[in-house]
């Protein structure tokens, strides 16, 4: 199920810059704007997104990072828009880079289907959407990054991340990680 593993996001000593200027294609800044973005079948709206993990650091079980969302009133993981110019992997380590500062391995966890709260399709339905969603083994975490200013980061407990998660697909995503990697978290 899951897609080799593979190293994400360039190293921010390389662009010539420190962690605020991680984004290799987009120095120091998020890409913004949709008229680069990616539609699927029937005019689906494609994203990519991360699971963040990092094992606890007194060896007891794995943590989630959860970041606000926009508006600050709820917690997601980072995803965002699927660009023309990228993979499904590339979107998603940008996303990850952007929204919480962090980069690592990738595995594949799948696809999530959802109605955009935002836009709406030519019937006047909310926009659906799909999600590519990747697991990410951090061994990053940047002090700083593009929207440091406007979301906060938290690393939490599994069931912690699901209970605070503002989108249903999103506590999907967490229970369907932790169920195919055997993480008991009894939700």
């Amino acid at each position: 199920m899951a897609s080799p593993s593979s190293q994400t996001g360039a190293d921010p000593s390389s662009a010539g810059g420190d962690a605020a200027d991680a984004s290799s294609s987009h120095a120091g800044r998020s890409r913004v704007g949709r008229e680069n973005q990616r539609y699927g079948e029937a005019g689906a709206r494609l994203v990519a997104g991360c699971l963040p993990i990092r094992a606890r650091a007194d060896g007891a079980g794995v943590e989630v990072l959860m970041v606000t969302n926009k508006h600050g009133d709820g917690m997601i993981f980072p995803k965002g828009g699927w660009e023309n110019d990228e993979t499904a992997e590339d979107a998603a380590a940008r996303e990850s880079m952007e929204e919480a500062g962090v980069r690592g391995d990738l595995s594949d966890l799948g696809e999530f289907t959802f109605r955009s709260r935002k836009g709406t399709d030519s019937d006047g339905d909310k926009l659906r959407c799909v999600a590519r969603v990747f697991v990410m083994r951090v061994t990053e975490e940047m002090p700083r990054w593009p929207e440091q200013h406007s979301r906060h980061r938290s690393w939490c407990h599994p069931k912690v991340a699901i209970a605070s998660c503002k989108h249903d697909w999103m506590r999907d995503a967490i229970r369907l990680w932790a169920r195919r990697d055997g993480i008991d978290i009894d939700v």
